[in-house]
C-alpha cells in the first residue's frame, strides 16, 4: 500500500499561485490535514522561505513553528537545495549546518535534499547534519532527459547517496518529464538492486503523472507526492482525489477522503476570494509540450515575465527553441533552481542580442564550476568564450567559501535587528530582503 506525501502547503501553491498561500489561510485546515493519514506533509523549503519574506511579510520560521503546533501526528518535511539551502547560490558549511539544526528544532522531521546538478558533493553537508540531529533524509535525484541520462547514470547517483546513509531515494521530476515505462524501470531497478525505499515526485504538467504514479506503485514505490484539488494538477502535483480511485480498492492509500473533500471545498472558496489574481490559466492547464522543450512551469512563467518586461513576448517560441541548445552546450544541467534561471536568462539574451554576445555573471560562475560539476562536459568553445584561458575549479565549490555566521551575527547586532538565532540564517541567505522584513517587523514601513 503506497504512502502519500501531501504537497498542498508547499509545492502545490508554489506551482499554481506563485507561492502566495499565506499562513493565515493554512491554519484553519491544518488540524484537519493532520487527521487525513498522510505519511508526511511538505510544508516548507523551496520558495516558501523567500516568498513569505518578500511578498507576504511573514517570518518563514514562524510559519514552520505554528504549523508544527497544529500538526502533531503527521511528519513535516522540507525541500532543501543542498548547499544552496533555500537560496540561489552556495553558502558555507557553517550556514548549512546551522540551518538544518534550527529547521529540525522548529519542526522539520524529514529533509528532502537535492542538488541542481545532481552533484552529490553539494548535498553531503546537509545530509550529514540532518542525520546527526535525528531527522529522516530523502536523498533526491533530479530527473531529466538527454544523451547522458541513462539508467546507469541514475543508479550511479543512488550509489553515492546510499554511501551517505540516507533513509530513502526520491526521484524528483520537477518538470513532469517522467513517463510510466521509464518510471517502472527506474523504481524496479533501485528497489531490486539496493532494497531502499523509493519515493516518486512528479508534476502533472505533461498529463503523464497519474499513469506514471500507477506504474511506480506497480514497480514497488513506497511513497508518491500528491496535492489536494483545487491546489493540484496543471503544473502542480496530481490530485489525491483522482489518484485514490485509480488504485484497486485493496491497494488504496489509507487516507480519509471525507476530510479531503471538506478541505477541497475550503480551498476552492479561498482561491476564488483571495488568490484569483495569481491563478494562471497556463499553470492550471499544464503543457504536454514540456516533453519537447523540457521547461518546468515556474521557469516558463519566468521566461514570459522576462520577455514582457523587455517588450519581446513575440520572441517566446525562439526562446523555447534556444533553451535546449543552451542546455546541451552547458553540459545538460537539469532545469531546476538555480540552473533553470541561468539557462533561461541566457537563452533570452541569446535570442535578443545574438548568441553569447551578452552573458550573465551567473553563467560565468557556472562554467567556472562554482555550482558544481555538470552531468556532461561543457562545450569547449563556450568555455573558452566565457573563461578565456582561466581553468574551472575541480573541488567542491563550498570549500572556497569563508564561514558567515559570526560576521552575520555581529552585523545584525550592530543594526539592532537580532531577535533570535533564526534571524541570522535569514540574513545570511537573503540579506537585503531580511533587513527590509526586520524593519517591518520592528514597526517600520
Amino acid at each position: 500500500m503506497v504512502g502519500i506525501i501531501d504537497t498542498t502547503f508547499r509545492d502545490a501553491h508554489q506551482s499554481l499561485i506563485a507561492t502566495r498561500l499565506s499562513i493565515r489561510d493554512m491554519l484553519p485546515i491544518a488540524e484537519k490535514m493532520d487527521k487525513i493519514g498522510f505519511y508526511s506533509m511538505e510544508v516548507w523549503g523551496g520558495a516558501t522561505f523567500d516568498a513569505p519574506l518578500r511578498f507576504l511579510r511573514e517570518d518563514p520560521w514562524e510559519r514552520l513553528r505554528v504549523l508544527r503546533e497544529k500538526i502533531k501526528k503527521t511528519k513535516l518535511q522540507m525541500l532543501l537545495r543542498g548547499q544552496n539551502i533555500v537560496g540561489y547560490k552556495h553558502y558555507p558549511d557553517d550556514v548549512v549546518e546551522k540551518f538544518v539544526e534550527l529547521a529540525y528544532k522548529n519542526g522539520v522531521d524529514i529533509f528532502r535534499v537535492f542538488d541542481a546538478l545532481n552533484d552529490v558533493r553539494n548535498m553531503r553537508t546537509a545530509i550529514k547534519k540532518a542525520k546527526e540531529v535525528g531527522a529522516e533524509v530523502q536523498g533526491s535525484i533530479c530527473y531529466t532527459t538527454g544523451k547522458v541520462f541513462t539508467l546507469d547514470y541514475y543508479t550511479g547517483k543512488v550509489d553515492e547517496l546510499i554511501g551517505l546513509d540516507i533513509d530513502y531515494i526520491t526521484i524528483k521530476d520537477m518538470a513532469g518529464l517522467l513517463n510510466p515505462q521509464t518510471t517502472y524501470e527506474m523504481v524496479k531497478e533501485i528497489r531490486a538492486r539496493y532494497g531502499i525505499k523509493v519515493n516518486v515526485h512528479t508534476h502533472a504538467t505533461s498529463s503523464l503523472a497519474s499513469a506514471t504514479y500507477l506504474k511506480a506503485v506497480e514497480a514497488g514505490a513506497d511513497l508518491i507526492d500528491t496535492a489536494i484539488y483545487p491546489l493540484a494538477n496543471g503544473t502542480a502535483q496530481p490530485a489525491i482525489q483522482s489518484l485514490y480511485y485509480m488504485f484497486k480498492e485493496k491497494d488504496r492509500p489509507k487516507v480519509d477522503m471525507n476530510i479531503i473533500y471538506e478541505i477541497s471545498k475550503y480551498l476552492r472558496d479561498i482561491l476564488e476570494k483571495e488568490y484569483d489574481t495569481f491563478l494562471s490559466k497556463k499553470a492550471l492547464h499544464g503543457d504536454p509540450n514540456v516533453l519537447i522543450h523540457q521547461i518546468p512551469g515556474g521557469m516558463y512563467s519566468n521566461l514570459i515575465s522576462q520577455l514582457k518586461e523587455m517588450k519581446a513576448l513575440d520572441k517566446l517560441d525562439e526562446v523555447l527553441e534556444e533553451v535546449p541548445r543552451v542546455r546541451e552546450e552547458l553540459g545538460y544541467p537539469p532545469l531546476v533552481t538555480p540552473t533553470s534561471q541561468i539557462v533561461g536568462v541566457q537563452a533570452v539574451l541569446n535570442v535578443l542580442f545574438g548568441r553569447y554576445r551578452i552573458t550573465i555573471k551567473e553563467l560565468r560562475n557556472y562554467i567556472k564550476g562554482m555550482y558544481g560539476e555538470p552531468p556532461a562536459p561543457i562545450k569547449g568553445e563556450i568555455k573558452k568564450l566565457i573563461l578565456g584561458e582561466e581553468e574551472p575549479i575541480t573541488k567542491r565549490p563550498a570549500d572556497l567559501l569563508e564561514p558567515m555566521l559570526d560576521k552575520a551575527r555581529r552585523e545584525l547586532e550592530e543594526k539592532g535587528y537580532l531577535k533570535k538565532e533564526e534571524d541570522i540564517l535569514t540574513y545570511c541567505i537573503f540579506p537585503q530582503v531580511a533587513l527590509e522584513f526586520f524593519k517591518y517587523r520592528d514597526g517600520g514601513n
